[in-house]
């Protein structure tokens, strides 16, 4: 290949599913399509370079394997993305990234390689100083991308000149101003470059498709990025930050940017008419958010006729009456509400101020909808002791809903929690594999009033509890059937090994 069609651009999405899932990984966890991967190559390819997408994590392939497809293909950058498979995810994916610069740089050591993504944009420079990359976007990393392809190209690259970007010069680490937020997203970065990724090998949750455990084909999207709320649990907007300061954003106010329904339905065609997908994820970290933009994209839907079964992220203060009945019938089948705690103090500590009567009213309204709700929970909020955790697994058995995440908090890099954690001391995972809720090492924060340990410990024993309760399990035999009963079973008989299960 000479150098006029070389090929420009390799973004990577690196694999870790077995050490971040455990058992779980080989046939209960989704495998999702790596959507930000999807969109900075619509992005990258619109400015007339070229991109290809190595998504190991789909294709199962090992850090070395990936290295030797990156050497073959030889481009003028890889970029290695770290996200998640849910906005506050993507430090787990860093144990995988590592593995992965480290292996390009062992087979091919001159290859220019970027680091992009949620983690590293809220940890930039400890980023560049720990791993084997020679740069690190500093924000969400689209214009960075650009200008270092525009400057690598160049007879003489010029570092200095790339917005958001932090690099090596003379072993000093340089990080130069901000880029900012890419505003005309419908424009610029209209869509996911489908083409370029697997799309045989995604397979959704398996409680989706609750319906008939029929899981693939599966597909992700967005419609909006960003999220108006402040969680001090949330790490969403860390890769925004530098982004919507730069374009004279106040520090209380997050950004949220819209593909109009009219675009939505355009990626909703190709997945349904070119991959035949019916499942599909709203990857959106508030979909059911704005009226308009909602009943926009769900009028779209219903006027396609599409049998399509789709999931979404919504809050309890977020659904209108006026919303159900078109989410529904354009086929949202799943909302899933961060619910979180029982106790108000517990939630009002972390800004998540609902309270529990309107909780149930919501989660009976959707419920009559036809819509199945996903409820989340966390244990181990900074105010939480051994009450108000039962209290928490009391709530979520009476409110007896389809499914249920148990989470223990994590004070993931970018959120308030963190760097709460940072100022008090508090013990973080030793490793970033130990931000991931279902590793062996797994290390959520200490409360107040318990230790790491006594936490973790709950929610394993929170899971079990739910998931063989006899109502739970009758609700779910009523509504999808024996067969699916049987698979939660199974799936219930998953036991995480834990490193930390006694007292830290």
């Amino acid at each position: 290949m000479t150098s006029e069609n070389k090929l420009d651009l390799v973004l990577v999405n690196p694999g870790n599913r077995a050490k971040i899932y455990q058992s779980l990984s080989s046939t209960l966890a989704a495998v999702e399509p790596p959507v930000w991967a999807g969109l900075m190559a619509t992005f990258v390819r619109n400015h007339g370079f070229s991109v290809n997408i190595i998504d190991a994590t789909a294709e199962e392939l090992s850090p070395a394997e990936t290295a030797e497809k990156i050497a073959e293909l030889n481009p003028v950058l890889t970029a290695v993305v770290v996200y998640g498979q849910q906005p506050s995810a993507s430090t787990q994916v860093m144990p995988g990234a590592s593995a992965v610069c480290t292996a390009i740089k062992h087979i091919s050591p001159d290859l220019k390689v970027l680091l992009v993504g949620g983690h590293v944009a809220a940890l930039p420079e400890r980023s560049l100083r720990e791993e084997e990359a020679d740069f690190v976007a500093a924000g969400e990393g689209l214009y960075t991308m650009l200008e270092l392809l525009a400057a690598l190209k160049s007879d003489a690259p010029d570092y200095s000149k790339v917005r958001g970007l932090l690099y090596w010069e003379s072993k000093e680490v340089k990080a130069n101003p901000p880029a900012p937020l890419l505003m005309d997203v419908e424009e610029k970065m209209p869509g996911i470059a489908w083409d370029l990724l697997p799309m045989e090998k995604y397979r959704a949750h398996n409680w989706h498709c609750f319906d008939g455990l029929v899981r693939e084909p599966y597909a992700a999207i967005y419609t909006t990025l960003g999220c108006p709320f402040h969680c001090s649990f949330c790490c969403i907007q860390a890769p925004f930050k530098t982004g919507e300061k730069e374009l004279g954003y106040r520090d209380i106010t997050n950004s949220y940017r819209f593909w109009s329904p009219e675009h939505v339905i355009s990626q909703i065609d190709i997945l349904v008419n070119k991959y035949g997908v019916r499942n599909i994820k709203f990857a959106d970290e508030m979909f059911v958010l704005n009226p308009k933009h909602v009943l926009g994209i769900c009028d779209l839907i219903i006027e396609r006729g599409y049998d399509l079964n789709i999931w979404a992220y919504a809050r309890v203060d977020t659904v209108r009456d006026e919303m159900l009945d078109k989410l529904k019938r354009a086929g949202f089948n799943w909302l899933a509400f961060g619910i979180e705690a029982a106790s108000d103090r517990v939630r009002d500590d972390v800004q998540k101020g609902v309270g529990q009567e309107d909780i149930y009213k919501t989660i009976k309204k959707v419920r009559e909808a036809g819509i199945n709700v996903i409820g989340n929970y966390i244990f181990g909020l900074p105010e939480d002791d051994l009450e108000t955790m039962q209290e928490t697994l009391d709530l979520a058995l009476d409110l007896n809903c389809e499914f249920a995440n148990f989470y223990s908090t994590m004070a993931y890099p970018g959120s308030q929690l963190y760097n709460m954690a940072l100022k008090e001391g508090w013990q973080l995972p030793e490793s970033w594999s130990g931000y991931s809720q279902h590793s062996v090492d797994t290390l959520p924060l200490p409360t107040k009033y318990l230790p790491a340990s006594e936490v973790l410990r709950f929610r394993d024993n929170a899971f079990q509890i739910y998931f063989s309760s006899p109502k739970y399990l009758e609700m779910i035999t009523q509504k999808f059937g024996p067969e699916t009963a049987a698979h939660i079973r199974e799936m219930a008989s998953h036991k995480l090994e834990r490193k930390h299960s006694v007292a830290v």
